[in-house]
């Protein structure tokens, strides 16, 4: 057991490792090109947990559970990029996130009664408040984990160096977290963006759910990067408009 935890994890320790990459021009260029893969392959990531946060009452509890988050985010990847290996087997992470992805975007769409529990969190000391604050960091964890498979097994095969992989990981998710509170501050100024996001959730869900073995149907980043920015836009016109009406 112990051998094949220095195997996966021993790299991360070793100095001479480090020290070669931080000093390599050719390393610091891959960690780059790793860097905007992770931001690229993110966006999704970024929206829904956009979407997450938005069920917390205040900007304070919003921004805190991202940091939480970010955290957590940090701590699993470090674990995944040493069992990178076995990832490729994990399909079946997939299809519960889909599935619990696509119930999101239902939910959201379904009309129902005011949810009780949104009053219970209003002032954000009391122990509800607290609890639904957690509730929602394990569940911007969860997305992490789903999300963060992809993206390992991606930068993997670009440098097999686990040092690397993982300081663009690091920094990538830096990023999306930050791409991740600029499309909450948008969705403050345009409300009709966070219909739009429900919709976004719906399709990274079904995105998530063709890309299982069985089904195999990969949509490439760069096809879904381009839907997301002319989702955004033409949301933008929308609001534009009926602001004018």
């Amino acid at each position: 057991m112990f051998e094949i935890i220095q195997r996966l994890y021993g790299p991360f320790f070793d100095l001479n490792n480090w020290t070669s990459v931080i000093t390599s021009g050719n390393d610091w260029l891959i960690i780059f090109s790793l860097v905007v893969l992770e931001c690229v392959m993110s966006v999704d990531n970024a929206i829904v947990l956009a979407t997450q946060t938005q069920v917390l009452p205040t900007k304070k509890l919003q921004e805190e559970s991202l940091f939480y988050g970010l955290w957590g985010a940090y701590i699993f990847r470090f674990l995944v990029i040493g069992a990178g290996v076995f990832l490729i087997h994990f399909w079946e992470i997939k299809l519960i996130g889909s599935i619990y992805l696509i119930y999101l975007a239902v939910k959201f769409f379904l009309p129902q009664k005011k949810d009780k529990k949104a009053k219970q969190i209003k002032g954000n000391g009391n122990t509800h408040s607290r609890k639904f604050f957690w509730w929602v960091v394990i569940q911007i964890e969860m997305m992490d984990i789903l999300f963060s498979i992809d993206s390992v097994l991606a930068s993997l095969a670009v440098s097999s160096n686990p040092v690397v992989v993982l300081i663009g990981g690091m920094v990538g998710i830096i990023a999306m977290r930050g791409i991740a509170e600029f499309i909450m501050v948008l969705m403050k100024k345009v409300p009709e963006l966070k219909t739009m996001a429900y919709v976004l959730v719906f399709v990274i869900g079904l995105k998530l759910l063709l890309s299982i073995p069985i089904i195999d149907i990969e949509i490439p980043a760069s096809m879904f990067g381009i839907f997301v920015i002319l989702a955004i836009i033409v949301t933008v016109i929308i609001h534009f408009i009926r602001k004018k009406k």
